[in-house]
């Protein structure tokens, strides 16, 4: 794979070209942006691969939930529906995807929806009985047609976007400088320790604009891993060998987290959003004990309904500057003043 990335490095930049011209079009309003009078908070990267969206996405639910009806928007990746779809009691990790399906099954006063064309899908939100006040663009940086009230960029600690290049031979979705149109700058996935003059030093290499503010997030590991049964608490599985099960785009914080923890286990790696197959099914069935992250286990608890072998282990983003954060975001946005719609 890496030997083909760097046999298609002729087309990078036809790919930069292509998408530094719609950028700029939509910057010179030749490609038109729609704006919502509700609030709309948009959360994405640069790059291909896991950022932590979700966890940020999670984060920015519990900071808003409790002063504004919250809904999520999401395109709802590998899902077998089509168009817009509101997740209801008949929702599962297959009809609105596995991330969405986690937001659903964590939050239950909050709108979960899914809907690849984002603008459709915010009109849909809005004709509602009862709409959202604040809406959550998952995975939408992209997504120019909606101009968010607060974009959130996210980066992450080993693999800054200013130390990539674009598709096909870097990771990037667009150029560098797609970082401009950023509210928030978030260094994701740092180590829990990281001293203020590593943060100055990852600033100055970012070079923020003076509207941008950078903070910086570690993963905050649960102490128990979980499932719709009991918990149970990682202390108490030393002595006890499991298997660890991924299909995220980067397993590796979450691999290296349980090796300091001195625990023993064998990881089963699939690719991000994996669709698992009967196969593989019978194969996991056959295991004592299955840990799992939580986007995984949206997927494969169908197939381990009445199964206490199978187990989560929750994760959250915290934030090394919370207070400053949460004014940003609330300054950016208001409550809902009416349902209408500008262009």
């Amino acid at each position: 794979m890496k030997i083909l990335r760097y046999i298609l490095f002729p087309v990078v930049p036809l790919y930069y070209s292509v998408t530094w011209l719609r950028n700029k079009f939509y910057d010179l309003g030749v490609l038109k942006s729609s704006q919502f009078v509700v609030p709309v908070v948009c959360v994405g990267n640069l790059s291909v691969g896991g950022t932590g969206k979700t966890p940020m996405i999670e984060y920015l639910i519990r900071l808003l939930e409790k002063d504004f009806k919250v809904a999520t928007l999401s395109r709802g990746y590998k899902r077998n529906t089509k168009g817009f779809v509101l997740a209801d009691s008949n929702a599962t990790a297959k009809s609105i995807g596995d991330e969405p399906f986690q937001f659903f099954s964590k939050f239950e006063n909050i709108l979960v929806s899914v809907d690849t064309d984002r603008c459709n899908g915010i009109n849909k939100l809005m004709a509602l009985k009862t709409p959202p006040q604040v809406i959550l663009l998952d995975d939408a940086y992209q997504h120019r047609k909606v101009k968010a009230q607060l974009n959130i960029l996210l980066t992450p600690f080993k693999d800054l976007y200013i130390d990539d290049m674009v598709l096909p031979t870097g990771n990037l979705r667009e150029p560098k400088s797609g970082a401009d149109r950023a509210d928030a700058i978030i260094v994701t996935k740092c180590p829990s320790n990281l001293d203020g003059e590593s943060k100055k030093e990852i600033v100055n290499r970012l070079k923020p604009k003076p509207n941008q503010e950078v903070f910086f997030g570690s993963i905050d590991y649960a102490g128990t891993v979980k499932n719709h049964f009991d918990a149970i608490d990682l202390e108490t599985l030393k002595p006890t060998s499991f298997t660890l099960v991924t299909g995220i785009a980067n397993p590796e914080p979450l691999v290296a987290h349980l090796k300091v923890k001195d625990l023993e286990f064998e990881h089963i790696k699939f690719g991000d959003h994996h669709d698992f197959n009967p196969k593989e099914i019978k194969d996991l069935s056959s295991k004592q004990l299955i840990i799992t992250t939580e986007k995984d286990y949206a997927r494969l608890r169908p197939f381990f309904a009445d199964s206490k072998r199978l187990y989560y282990l929750p994760i959250a983003h915290k934030l090394d500057r919370p207070e400053a954060f949460e004014a940003m975001v609330k300054g950016k946005i208001k409550p809902m003043e009416s349902f209408f719609r500008l262009t």
